[in-house]
């Protein structure tokens, strides 16, 4: 759980994709997780997990609220490392207003290693990026990346729309006006399922001008299939 100002804190939700059933094993202690990739076994399962696989069988968690001790950092957090491709990773905010973004994996590659991304280095979408309408919010998805996320808030949809042009961490911050923390908290999710990649600065940067241009001409804006705005539109 990360703080957010005064005002509200990011939190970190667990779940298990909605095709994956936790079952009893044969052996004593074993359980199934079966899911899209075939059955995972788990031997003498610690009653930690067992608790919290139960529970992120019927939505998003926060692991602190199944075993508040040492029993996560331990014992749950390896298995669920080994578990990835089984398990959306969900960032809310403790306002109540429901969460901002969720990942799915969709390959059984999927590893979802959460870092803070340099404040100082630009990322942006990469090129294979399809953003859709959803029934609940907007899918992003990417031939390449191993997840697929669902944005459930505009605030998260705010920070996507950044990420059409290179962007710092920081200068996203600066952009939009929302609670400290929350922009770098979406920006790193997004680029462990996939959906930021660091940019490659020199292709934005025009090619010299014809003879017949006169070098202080307009340069036409860099073209998006993911929002037509202006950045600074995005504010509130």
């Amino acid at each position: 759980m990360d703080s957010v100002g005064n005002r509200n804190r990011t939190v970190h939700l667990w779940s298990l994709s909605q095709d994956v059933v936790v079952e009893a094993g044969d052996a004593e202690g074993q359980l199934v997780l079966t899911g899209p990739w075939g059955p995972e076994r788990v031997d003498g399962a610690h009653a930690v997990v067992r608790d919290a696989l139960h529970r992120m069988e019927l939505g998003p968690v926060l692991l602190a609220n199944v075993e508040p001790r040492s029993g996560v950092r331990l014992v749950l957090l390896p298995l669920l490392e080994r578990l990835s491709h089984l398990v959306v990773r969900t960032l809310g905010v403790d306002d109540l207003g429901g969460p901002l973004l969720s990942a799915a994996p969709v390959a059984r590659t999927a590893s979802f290693r959460l870092d803070r991304l340099p404040g100082w280095r630009p990322v942006r979408l990469p090129a294979d990026v399809t953003v859709r309408r959803a029934p609940r919010g907007v899918t992003v998805e990417s031939s390449d990346a191993p997840y697929r996320v669902v944005l459930h808030r505009p605030e998260a949809a705010w920070v996507l729309g950044l990420l059409a042009w290179p962007v710092t961490p920081d200068d996203a911050s600066a952009c939009l006006d929302l609670p400290p923390g929350m922009t770098e908290a979406i920006l790193d999710y997004l680029a462990a399922a996939g959906m930021a990649a660091p940019a490659d600065t020199s292709a934005d940067t025009p090619a010299s001008a014809p003879a017949d241009t006169p070098a202080d001409a307009p340069q036409d804006p860099p073209a998006t299939d993911v929002t037509g705005a202006s950045p600074r539109l995005w504010r509130s």
